[in-house]
C-alpha cells in the first residue's frame, strides 16, 4: 500500500496553482474541470513526477473551511513537505516574499519552519538527517 494522493484546501485554485508551481516549484500533473468552475487540480514534486500528488482542493465545504481555519488559528500546519536544508529553503522562499510564521527551528534530530501558503493554510518544511 502506498500514499497516492493527499490534499490541501484552497480558497482560489488559480492562485494556489500559481503559488505551488511558481513559488514552491511543484509541477502541475492534472487539471480536469469538474463543474461549477472547480477543477481536479494536482501538483507533484519535479523530483518525483510519478510520486504522491497534492490535490489543490476547493475549500467551499463548510466543514473543510472550519477545520482549516481552526488549524491556522492554533498555528498548526495542514501539511509537511520534506526539503534537504530548511535554512536554504527558508531563505529562498523568504526572498520570494513568502511569509513565515515559524523561522527555522531545530527540534532534536529535525529542523522545521512554517509558512503561510497564501491560500489559507500553514505548511511546514522539514529536514531530517539521512
Amino acid at each position: 500500500m502506498r500514499i497516492h494522493l493527499t490534499s490541501v484546501f484552497v480558497d482560489d485554485q488559480a492562485e494556489a496553482l500559481r503559488f505551488y508551481t511558481e513559488v514552491l516549484g511543484f509541477v502541475k500533473k492534472h487539471d480536469v474541470p469538474v463543474g461549477e468552475g472547480d477543477r481536479w487540480l494536482t501538483v507533484v514534486s519535479p523530483e518525483q513526477p510519478g510520486g504522491t500528488e497534492l490535490l489543490l482542493e476547493p475549500s467551499g465545504h463548510p466543514a473543510a473551511r472550519a477545520y482549516r481555519d481552526a488549524l491556522v488559528a492554533d498555528g498548526i500546519p495542514l501539511a509537511q513537505f520534506a526539503v534537504d536544508d530548511v535554512a536554504v529553503e527558508y531563505a529562498r522562499l523568504r526572498d520570494l516574499g513568502v511569509r513565515f510564521t515559524q523561522e527555522p527551528l531545530e527540534m532534536g534530530p529535525v529542523t522545521t519552519a512554517v509558512f503561510d501558503d497564501t491560500c489559507g493554510n500553514l505548511i511546514q518544511i522539514v529536514a531530517q538527517p539521512g
